[in-house]
């Protein structure tokens, strides 16, 4: 369009009617945010410029579509775009994507977020479910200094399915008598800097403390925990030093030693799980990773599109 096509384009604005200018406003954002979506998509290709079917390096230019620039591979001939092996491949509807992190950075629930973005339910639950995706692994990768673990305890849900028990309204309470196999421990390891691991875990016992740990405890960290045996034969095993407190004496804090962080992350994390009325258990690994992406994401609040970008594998492990 040149200037003059233009000139005469804006005079008609005036003539429009309010509906009108309404839907000439959203269908100007629909682009808007259909273009920054794509910008931040294609940046996916500088991060990883390689052929995602083979690895090759020698790629070439090969038209577009859907607003993306298509290539292909000199080595095996297929063809890709920024998109190809993401969580978010073929997906369609791009301009509503920067509002689908909206909806997930508010925590809304699938009936409310399908209203909030005017796409069904199964749509806003299948969006959901391949934005957090690439979430479910991301966690700090290495713990050092003073690192806090501790565990907190989650019902077992069958919500969505047929559960072969009596059914728990809201949640419900478990018995003292069925704890042990209604209960899902969460591990979570937490050092001062803020860099946090969590773990879905069998049991709380060394046999799977261990393994959660071992890969991110630096050799110089300094384990504080509640003093259970199950998390000092874990120290022993892994030859870190431990500072236990004694919890059953009333020992909240010693000198620098406390797990006050480990606890109020416990504690953000049950209130934001708590809006869900229920998280089945076959998606509690999900929403684990869905809260770890926000509260990385209020630590650096300065970072745009941060759940579009991890959706993308775009993302830092800290």
């Amino acid at each position: 369009m040149d200037a003059k096509e233009l000139k005469q384009w804006l005079s008609s604005v005036s003539r429009l009617t309010a509906c009108q200018k309404a839907q000439l406003l959203e269908a100007l954002s629909a682009g808007t945010e259909h273009t920054q979506v794509c910008t931040l998509v294609e940046s996916r290709i500088a991060a990883h410029p390689a052929c995602p079917h083979c690895g090759g390096a020698r790629t070439v230019r090969n038209g577009s579509a859907s607003g993306l620039q298509r290539y292909k591979c000199r080595a095996c001939q297929r063809t890709f775009n920024a998109l190809t092996t993401t969580p978010l491949a073929r997906l369609r509807l791009k301009a509503k994507w920067l509002a689908q992190q909206d909806v997930l950075c508010q925590g809304l629930s699938v009936h409310q977020a399908a209203a909030a973005l005017q796409v069904s339910a199964s749509t806003a639950f299948r969006w959901r479910h391949r934005f957090l995706r690439l979430a479910q692994p991301v966690k700090a990768a290495a713990l050092t200094g003073v690192v806090e673990a501790d565990e907190t305890f989650f019902l077992r849900s069958s919500k969505g399915q047929r559960p072969g028990r009596k059914a728990r309204k809201r949640g419900g309470r478990v018995s003292r008598e069925q704890r042990g196999e209604d209960l899902i421990p969460i591990l979570v390891a937490r050092d001062r800097s803020g860099a946090t691991a969590d773990f879905l875990l069998e049991a709380v016992s060394k046999r799977c403390l261990s393994p959660a740990l071992k890969p991110r405890l630096h050799a110089d960290a300094i384990l504080c925990t509640d003093g259970s045996a199950a998390m000092a034969a874990t120290a022993t095993e892994q030859g870190v030093r431990h500072e236990a407190l004694n919890l059953s004496a009333g020992e909240r804090v010693r000198g620098p030693w406390h797990i006050q962080n480990a606890n109020a992350y416990h504690g953000r994390l049950k209130g934001w799980i708590a809006r869900f009325k229920g998280v089945a258990t076959d998606y509690l690994e999900s929403h684990l990773g869905w809260f770890r992406a926000l509260d990385r994401a209020s630590r650096k609040p300065r970072k745009s599109a941060p759940l579009l970008a991890l959706a993308l594998g775009l993302n830092d492990h800290h």
